[in-house]
């Protein structure tokens, strides 16, 4: 059978830039990630530390606690939230054929918003030995539950006899976003003066709370996430033709869209649950990759990993040191980031109503 991506016609030389692309984002995120764990308020340093190594000098107790326990984890926590962020979006940018689809638009991140608010403001009201086995991971634990069953809920509407209606889907996700908003307007207004500051500063997203646990909670679901898109990445260059033009190619149209709908829901929920609400990185990073190489899912979504890592982790860098020794909410950075870039991709493709 013939592959998918020649079916696309891609040329050689644009699919051979793209992997080159891989290459280049794969330093960049080095590059990057040196710097995360170089810039800070404290002046411990990784250059500092093996230095020290070097040389059978001790790292100091600040040093220790400042690199293994507070940027390292940040590190990788923010390279696990943007890669899980943007392929999310590449993903459903692919299976509905809408340059604006993101997870938000399908109602998962407002799920795990739900989900979250809920813990904040109702979490008393559970048993105290319940409280007590989730601990402080409370609220990431009902984040993540809140955007499984709404990706669960959207998926049970949407298909019949076997298949999934992508419009239904997307319909359906806009409705159960709103009600799930409006929800969670309720518990806002419940809420008291403590849990308010808490809902406004977990909306807004951040990495503060990242830790050796969460990364290693997080990262086997996106780790398996990521190595399940080369399962997705053929079937959505043959839906990228239409449903009925992949089915005659050989592609298995809803074995794809299961796939790729329990993938942004892994993604999305571990993202929401970790770090709350972020946007504009599953719109924008999938946009630039495909003006910059091409709409070819094979190298489109391992880069979109890659650059969301690296935007996420930039953002984070930002947010940590530009307010020191305060900390600015990590979504209120990539708003700032991806807006200007959002607007610029809108005037430039001014007129665009599908995907190229």
């Amino acid at each position: 059978m013939t592959a998918v991506t020649s079916d696309l016609a891609v040329p050689r030389d644009r699919r051979a830039g793209a992997w080159r692309l891989t290459g280049w984002l794969a330093l960049a995120l080095l590059a990057v990630g040196l710097a995360s764990l170089t810039w800070g308020a404290s002046d411990a340093s990784p250059w500092v530390a093996l230095a020290k190594l070097w040389q059978g000098e001790a790292l100091t107790a600040v040093e220790k606690v400042v690199l293994l326990n507070i940027r390292l984890p940040r590190l990788a926590m923010s390279a696990l939230v943007g890669a899980g962020l943007a392929m999310s979006g590449a993903i459903l940018q692919g299976l509905f054929r809408n340059p604006l689809a993101d997870p938000g638009i399908v109602g998962v991140t407002s799920g795990g918003t739900l989900g979250a608010i809920g813990a904040i403001v109702l979490g008393g009201l559970l048993p105290l030995a319940l409280r007590e086995t989730v601990g402080t991971s409370l609220v990431s634990v009902a984040a993540f539950v809140g955007a499984w069953f709404t990706t669960i809920l959207l998926y049970r509407v949407a298909t019949r006899d076997g298949q999934t209606s992508v419009p239904t889907m997307l319909l359906a996700g806009i409705a159960l976003a709103a009600l799930a908003m409006a929800m969670a307007g309720i518990l806002v207004y419940m809420a008291d003066d403590a849990q308010l500051r808490d809902l406004t500063f977990w909306s807004m997203g951040s990495m503060a709370g990242a830790t050796w646990a969460k990364v290693a909670t997080s990262l086997p679901i996106l780790a398996l996430a990521l190595l399940a898109s080369p399962l997705i990445s053929h079937g959505l260059n043959g839906i990228a033709l239409g449903e009925a033009a992949a089915m005659h190619m050989g592609v298995e149209v809803q074995k794809t869209k299961t796939l790729a709908v329990l993938w942004v829901a892994g993604a999305t929920g571990v993202a929401v649950a970790v770090a709350g609400a972020i946007g504009f990185v599953g719109i924008v990073v999938p946009h630039l990759l495909r003006l910059a190489s091409g709409p070819d899912h094979t190298p489109l979504l391992p880069n979109a990993a890659l650059l969301g890592a690296i935007l996420m982790i930039s953002a984070d860098m930002i947010a940590r040191t530009i307010v020191a020794p305060a900390e600015l909410p990590i979504g209120i950075v990539t708003a700032v980031l991806g807006a200007p870039v959002f607007l610029w991709i809108l005037l430039r493709r001014r007129g665009l109503v599908g995907m190229e």
